[in-house]
């Protein structure tokens, strides 16, 4: 069992690790303020000789770029399902992409080989599960939808029959 000193003692120890990271983003802060000037200073003084005004004003604009103040805005995105008036395809291209064929495809031949019902009738020179597969993406009959994802996690769920 603890003793409370022992407690105390942590708890201290987690305020130092806190109070060091707070310290460590001030320190960030500052040295990309100061990287900013330097780039700032390094565009105006260009390898040319510059008169004291010039340096002045210089000097001014920096103390202007020292001074504002770093603004962070972090807004929480909550994802959200794209839809279009006329059930078209909002995100991507209006076709199937390779990819989307290739992973279809796959899902059902693999559904097929499991003996699930085909949605088609299979004629007498099919031989395999892809073929199959294959002549229900052509004929748009597999019920199946395509999500496709923005980087802020916005999505559309689109049906394989709204694509071209």
């Amino acid at each position: 069992m603890p003793k409370s000193n022992d407690i105390k003692i942590k708890k201290s120890k987690d305020l130092m690790i806190e109070g060091e990271s707070t310290q460590t983003e001030l320190n960030l802060e500052n040295d990309s303020v100061d990287n900013a000037i330097n780039a700032y200073r390094k565009l105006f003084e260009n390898n040319t000789e510059i008169t004291e005004k010039q340096q002045e004003e210089i000097d001014q604009k920096c103390e202007v770029i020292r001074k504002r103040q770093v603004i962070y805005k972090e807004t929480e995105h909550v994802s959200k399902e794209i839809t279009s008036k006329n059930d078209g395809v909002v995100i991507g291209p209006p076709t199937l992409t390779r990819f989307e064929k290739a992973r279809i495809m796959g899902a059902r031949a693999l559904q097929l080989s499991l003996g699930a019902p085909p949605f088609i009738s299979i004629s007498k020179d099919t031989s395999t599960s892809l073929e199959i597969a294959l002549e229900e993406l052509n004929k748009k009959l597999i019920p199946i939808i395509i999500r496709r994802v923005l980087p802020n996690d916005d999505y559309q769920n689109i049906p394989i029959s709204h694509f071209k």
